[in-house]
């Protein structure tokens, strides 16, 4: 079973004191989006029928999940999301999300590849759709792997059908679903047991 909890908002609501101490210096904007991605967490774990607890990161920024469990959380503006998988049903997830419009052009150099492909109309934002592709198999790889790498690493095949295939040397291929809606790219990269 693999649940998605999304809000296009803050919810008014109070992390726990150890999620808290960990953004207590940043600005108020960003400790509310901390609290609220952690807020979709616990929903999400709450639907697979988990105990919620705080969520803390790891030393690599990994956020560390109830045993049994992988999951990934994304935060863009006006976007926050977590996905959450028994590790009985896959390894592990990654999710990205980001609005969907145009990478900037001096940024597409550094993200895309000759050999990212795509099947999508003029209507969708293939460059921005590939770069959340991406990050969402990051997201996917490195909790395992303990690998860093490059967005140049990484091709991505996109399809009209709301599919994609991520794959780079070393690393298994990471296979997943991405969509657009509410004005934001949503994909989610899953890789199986």
């Amino acid at each position: 079973m693999t649940v998605l909890v999304e809000s296009f908002g803050d919810v008014a609501t109070d992390s726990y004191p150890a999620e808290a101490r960990v953004v207590r210096h940043a600005v108020l904007e960003r400790r509310r989006e901390h609290a609220t991605v952690r807020a979709c967490a616990r929903a999400a774990l709450m639907q697979l029928g988990r105990r919620p607890g705080p969520i803390l990161n790891d030393a690599d920024g990994v956020p560390i999940w109830p045993v049994g469990v992988v999951g990934s959380l994304t935060h863009c503006r006006g976007y926050r999301a977590a996905l959450v998988s028994l590790r009985a049903d896959l390894e592990s997830v990654g999710i990205d999300a980001e609005p969907h419009v145009p990478l900037p052009q001096d940024m597409a150099g550094g993200v895309l590849r000759e050999d990212d492909t795509n099947d999508l109309h003029a209507g969708w934002h293939a460059d921005r759709i590939a770069f959340c592709a991406k990050e969402a198999a990051f997201k996917t790889w490195f909790p395992g792997q303990r690998r860093w790498l490059e967005f140049t690493d990484v091709a991505t095949n996109l399809r009209s059908n709301g599919t994609f295939t991520a794959c780079a040397r070393e690393v298994p291929a990471v296979h997943g679903l991405w969509t657009v809606r509410g004005g934001f790219v949503v994909v989610a990269g899953m890789s199986p047991c």
